[in-house]
């Protein structure tokens, strides 16, 4: 749940941190001649080493941190999820899980405490993760409660060599930097970051061709044409990361956990101004310039682009669901009922409260997705059997 609008100052060394970015930024701009497009300034305030919102160590998940995901807020998302990875793993005949962006471990250490009550572990859990701060803290989270059996390892990129099983990415694409752009009469603009020498600021300027020829693109794929002066977003690295982490997956099946859209919700005329945001201690931030490093950038996804992506790169479409019709497909109920069936009140209390989050139209259950893409698996999957929205994309 978001808190008040009203955001606690920052202290001395966070003051400090994030002029050491600002300064980092300031520096890509003069070197582009005055003008950065978003997506680099999005990449350096979350990626740059030692600098980014992901790189420099603070605490950033849970009630101590700036967002709470679905694992860290229940163990029943794990649990459900659980279901339908055991089953892919079978039909596959893989042994491995490749999980990318996995925050605080939650995740991995829920997960496979779920696959080791239906006896279905790994042979190995693999964690992309580009963050030492956060590598270090999954470590010391999952080595408190080792999964006996499954080899545990942390890689910087995608696997290497041919490999079976399931990638996992839960709250990973909304965190890929996205360009912002305009509509208007006379062509595309691209509206990136300059520099007043005291703040940031929005500034527009002709779109390259990329830039021009994708907007082009997905405009031609809505019903209608979008309005003079309306401006959104797009993920330009989305391909790229799509193809890449299933590049060596021989055969098995990506699950995408995040919030998002169908391409014509997202890029609907109501929706004019996009839907780039920052979040600050549990805060929405309108302004994406404020905190500069301390807080962090995030836009919904495009789950048509993801499907056209996958396809480009041989991957199926296999399913297409809510959160909530997906967590009810794997028998969130019946899991509820077992975990309260040996907790304490307190315990039990919380339970419900997670699950209600989870499911909620007005929380979590129909604001995040997930989505389903195989290779050289046939057959409806588990997790939309209540309901597939794949004819929505």
């Amino acid at each position: 749940m978001l808190m008040p609008d009203v955001l606690p100052p920052l202290s001395p060394d966070e003051a400090r941190h994030s002029a050491r970015v600002q300064a980092h930024v300031r520096a890509l701009i003069a070197a582009g001649g005055g003008w950065l497009p978003f997506s680099r300034f999005m990449d350096a305030t979350l990626y740059a080493p030692g600098l980014g919102y992901y790189m420099a160590g603070q605490a950033r998940f849970g009630a101590g941190g700036d967002f709470v995901t679905a694992p860290e807020l229940s163990p029943l998302f794990a649990r459900c999820l659980a279901q339908q990875v055991a089953e892919l793993l079978e039909r596959a005949d893989g042994e491995d899980i490749v999980e990318y962006g996995a925050g605080s471990g939650a995740l991995a250490e829920d997960l496979l405490q779920a696959l080791a009550a239906r006896g279905a572990m790994p042979r190995r859990y693999r964690i992309v993760e580009v963050s030492a701060p956060l590598r270090a803290l999954q470590r010391e989270r999952l080595q408190q409660h080792p999964a006996a059996g499954t080899q545990l390892e942390w890689l910087d990129g995608p696997p290497a060599g041919q490999w079976q099983g399931v990638v996992i990415a839960n709250e990973v694409l909304d965190a890929l930097p996205v360009d912002r752009f305009m509509v208007t009469d006379a062509g595309c603009l691209a509206i990136g970051v300059a520099d007043t020498g005291e703040n940031f600021e929005w500034w527009s300027r002709p779109a390259d061709a990329v830039l021009a020829e994708s907007v082009a693109r997905l405009v031609a794929g809505l019903p209608g044409p979008l309005p003079a002066g309306y401006t959104s977003e797009w993920r330009p690295m989305l391909p790229a990361w799509i193809a890449a982490a299933t590049a060596t997956l021989a055969r098995g099946a990506m699950l995408i956990v995040d919030y998002g859209l169908p391409r014509a919700q997202y890029y609907h005329a109501s929706r004019d101004g996009g839907t780039l945001c920052g979040f600050f201690r549990h805060r929405r931030v309108e302004d994406v310039f404020a905190r500069v490093g301390l807080q962090d950038l995030t836009a919904w996804v495009d789950f048509s682009a993801v499907a056209d992506a996958a396809r480009a790169c041989g991957l199926e479409l296999a399913g297409f669901s809510t959160q909530a019709h997906f967590l009810i497909s794997l028998g969130i109920d019946r899991e509820l009922d077992a975990a309260r069936a040996d907790a304490g009140l307190r315990e039990r209390h919380a339970l419900e409260q997670g699950a209600a989050t989870l499911l909620l139209p007005g929380e979590m259950g129909e604001r995040f997705k997930v989505m389903a893409l195989t290779r050289g698996i046939a057959g409806p999957l588990a997790g939309f059997s209540f309901r597939d929205l794949a004819a929505s994309l």
